[in-house]
């Protein structure tokens, strides 16, 4: 995996590059998440994988499936991480797209796991709470987990605010062990 993420952090950083320059970062990410997409898809992962498939047959097929949805910079991306053998990095290089994109927009995706569910002000008073102090626009996604018991634990990028009955009794279990 680390491996994986270092040889796709410099197609990453062209393509938000590219993307950047072209004022078209939101149709870049678009363009990406679907190729990553059909990338990922079994049926065109054998292809890839096929020694006797040349890379013009290839890229054609990633092409064809993603239609006019590519800009033609897009295609060009596509067409050189087919003739590079990286094109199987491209989940990877999209996900580090991303995350150049939210680190440029100052925005940020925080994940909000409860045992129960949280209404609408709680929510966005959370939400505005970690704005403040992380100095980004933060969407909130809420994921319920049962198994918390109660309390709360916030998930935003390398941040994680654990406040749940669970957490807390894991670190007093640590705590008497020791």
């Amino acid at each position: 995996m680390a491996q994986e993420t270092t040889v796709a952090r410099p197609y990453a950083e062209a393509a938000f590059e590219l993307a950047r320059e072209a004022e078209a970062l939101a149709g870049w990410a678009d363009g990406l998440a679907l190729a990553a997409t059909v990338v990922a898809d079994e049926r065109v992962d054998a292809v890839l994988g096929n020694p006797r498939v040349d890379d013009e047959r290839k890229a054609g097929l990633i092409l064809e499936v993603c239609g006019d949805a590519l800009d033609p910079q897009q295609r060009n991306f596509i067409r050189l991480l087919v003739n590079r053998d990286r094109i199987t990095l491209l989940p990877e290089i999209r996900q580090q797209f991303d995350l150049l994109r939210a680190d440029h927009e100052k925005t940020l995706r925080a994940e909000l796991i409860t045992a129960q569910p949280v209404d609408d002000t709680v929510r966005d008073r959370l939400a505005r709470a970690l704005s403040d102090r992380l100095e980004r626009e933060v969407t909130l996604e809420i994921r319920l987990d049962e198994s918390l018991i109660g309390g709360a634990v916030v998930r935003a990028g390398d941040l994680v605010i654990d406040g749940s009955v669970r957490g807390r009794l894991a670190r007093l279990t640590g705590a008497l062990s020791r």
